[in-house]
C-alpha cells in the first residue's frame, strides 16, 4: 500500500471520488480565468506587474492570478481560509469558541456555520476594497462609479462563496481536503509559464548551464528536505494499563505515542511573516512619501535587514501558532482520563510541563527549516543573479503538504476497501461454515 496510484481506478467509489475531484478542479480554473464586468484587462496588467512584491502579489499567488486578471474568482478559498484561521486565533482568547472546539460533531458544525457567514462579510469587504483599487487604476474601469462598485462587490463575492461551497463538495464527495487542493491547484497553475519563462532565460544565456544544473539540483534537494520534514514527527512513548472490563475479562496494557511533528504549523508561519515583511513595499506603492520609499528599500529582498526580519518574523510564527493550535494541557487532561501516562511522568500538569518542554526542542529546527526555505530562493537568486525563476519556498511547502496529504487520503481510502473486502469475504465463510453445519 505504499504506491497508491496504480490502485487508484481499479476500485469504482475511488475512481468517482477522483473525477468528481478533477470535475470541481476545472469548473474552479475555469472560473478563475472569466474576467469581472467592466475592467479592461490589458491596462489592469499592465499596472498590476509594479504590485508583484506587495501584498497583492502574494495573493495573487495563492488565487492563481485571479487578481492580477480581475476574475469573478478573484479572492479565491482566501477570505475561508482567513475566516478558518481567525476562529482558530480567537478560541484561545474567547472561551465560548474554544468550548464549542471541543463539544465533539455539534460544536464543529456550529463554528463552520459562524466561519461560513464571516467568510461571507469577509468577502464583502474584500470585494469593495478591490473594486475601490480598480477604479483608482488608471484605465483598468471602463465607467468607474456606484454602479461599477456594486456589481464587482455582487460578483466577486458571489465568486467567493461558491468557491467555498466548491471546496466543502470536494471535502465530503472527493479525495483530499478541498480548500487546499483548491489553493494547491491555483499555485501549480502558473508552473507551467513560469517553467517556459525560466528556459527561454536559459536559452538567451540569462541563466548559464552551471547556474541551471545548480538550479535544478537545488530544487530537487529542497523537494525531498520539505517532504521528509513535513512527515518528521517525535514520538512521545505512552502507556496505557491493563484493566478489567465487562465480566472480569482483563485488558492487557499496550504501548502506544503521541507524535509531535517537527513542522506542526505548516506553512501558516511564512505566510505571516510575508503579510508583515511587504507592508512597506504596499505602503510605498500607494503613496509618495520620501520616508515610505527609503523604508520600503530597506526592506526588499537583497538587504540584510530584509533577510533578518524575515528569518526572526518567520521563527516567530512559527512558535505563535503552534502554541495555538497546540495545547499541552488539553493533550495531558485527555490521557489522564483514559488512564495513560508517559512512563517516567507524573499525570497532570508534569505531563503537560513535559510535553510543553519537549514541543518547545522540537519546534525549534522546524522554526529554522521553516526559515531557510522561506529564505533559500532569495539566496539563489543572488548569488546567480537570476530575475525569473519558478523556484519559491511558500509555494514549494504548500504543493509538497498538500500532495502528501492527499495520497495519505487516497491510500486511507484503499485500507477501508481492503479491510471492507476482507471483512465481506470472513462473513461469506462464516455463512457457508453454518449452512454446513
Amino acid at each position: 500500500m505504499s504506491n497508491p496510484i496504480p490502485n487508484l481506478f481499479r476500485f469504482p467509489e475511488l475512481k468517482d471520488r477522483i473525477l468528481f475531484t478533477l470535475f470541481i478542479l476545472l469548473i474552479y480554473r475555469i472560473g478563475a480565468h472569466i474576467t469581472a464586468p467592466g475592467v479592461n484587462l490589458a491596462e489592469l496588467q499592465a499596472q498590476f506587474g509594479a504590485l508583484e512584491g506587495t501584498l497583492f502579489g502574494v495573493y495573487d499567488m495563492f488565487v492563481g492570478g485571479g487578481l492580477s486578471r480581475a476574475t469573478i474568482f478573484a479572492l479565491g478559498i482566501m477570505p475561508y481560509i482567513s475566516a478558518a484561521i481567525m476562529f482558530q486565533l480567537l478560541a484561545a482568547v474567547f472561551p465560548t469558541i474554544e468550548k464549542l472546539q471541543k463539544e465533539g460533531e455539534e460544536g464543529r458544525k456550529k463554528l463552520t456555520q459562524w466561519t461560513r457567514y464571516t467568510t461571507v462579510v469577509l468577502s464583502a469587504a474584500q470585494s469593495y476594497g478591490y473594486s475601490v483599487f480598480l477604479s483608482s487604476t488608471e484605465g483598468a474601469v471602463q465607467n468607474p462609479g456606484f454602479l461599477f462598485t456594486f456589481t464587482t462587490v455582487m460578483t466577486l463575492t458571489v465568486g467567493a462563496t461558491f468557491i467555498m461551497w466548491l471546496g466543502e463538495q470536494i471535502t465530503e464527495h472527493g479525495v483530499g481536503n478541498g480548500m487546499s487542493l483548491l489553493i494547491f491547484f491555483s499555485i501549480i497553475e502558473g508552473f507551467p509559464s513560469a517553467v517556459v519563462r525560466t528556459w527561454e532565460a536559459f536559452t538567451v544565456g540569462e541563466i548559464g548551464p552551471v547556474a541551471m544544473v545548480a538550479l535544478l539540483g537545488v530544487v530537487i534537494g529542497v523537494t525531498a528536505g520539505v517532504t521528509s520534514m513535513t512527515m518528521a514527527a517525535r514520538q512521545i512513548p505512552v502507556q496505557i494499563p491493563r484493566k478489567v472490563v465487562g465480566r472480569g475479562r482483563i485488558q492487557e496494557g499496550q504501548k502506544s505515542f503521541v507524535p509531535v511533528r517537527v513542522n506542526a504549523a505548516g506553512v501558516m508561519p511564512i505566510i505571516f511573516a510575508q503579510s508583515f515583511i511587504i507592508v512597506p513595499g504596499t505602503l510605498a506603492a500607494f503613496s509618495s512619501a520620501t520616508f515610505i520609499s527609503e523604508l520600503a528599500e530597506m526592506f526588499q529582498p537583497g538587504n540584510w535587514l530584509y533577510y533578518v526580519s524575515y528569518g526572526i518574523l518567520t521563527v516567530f510564527f512559527t512558535y505563535f501558532y503552534t502554541a495555538i493550535i497546540f495545547n499541552p494541557v488539553d493533550l495531558a487532561e485527555n490521557l489522564k482520563k483514559q488512564g495513560a501516562f508517559i512512563p517516567g511522568v507524573k499525570p497532570g500538569s508534569r505531563t503537560a510541563e513535559y510535553i510543553d518542554r519537549v514541543l518547545t526542542r522540537v519546534t525549534l529546527p522546524g522554526a529554522i527549516y521553516l526559515a531557510l526555505i522561506a529564505l533559500l530562493p532569495f539566496w539563489i537568486f543572488d548569488i546567480f543573479d537570476i530575475q525569473t525563476f519558478f523556484f519559491g519556498g511558500t509555494g514549494l511547502l504548500i504543493v509538497v503538504g498538500v500532495g502528501l496529504d492527499t495520497v495519505q487520503r487516497a491510500q486511507q481510502h484503499l485500507l477501508l476497501r481492503h479491510y471492507d473486502g476482507f471483512m465481506k469475504k470472513g462473513r461469506v465463510k462464516v455463512r457457508g461454515r453454518q449452512n454446513y453445519m
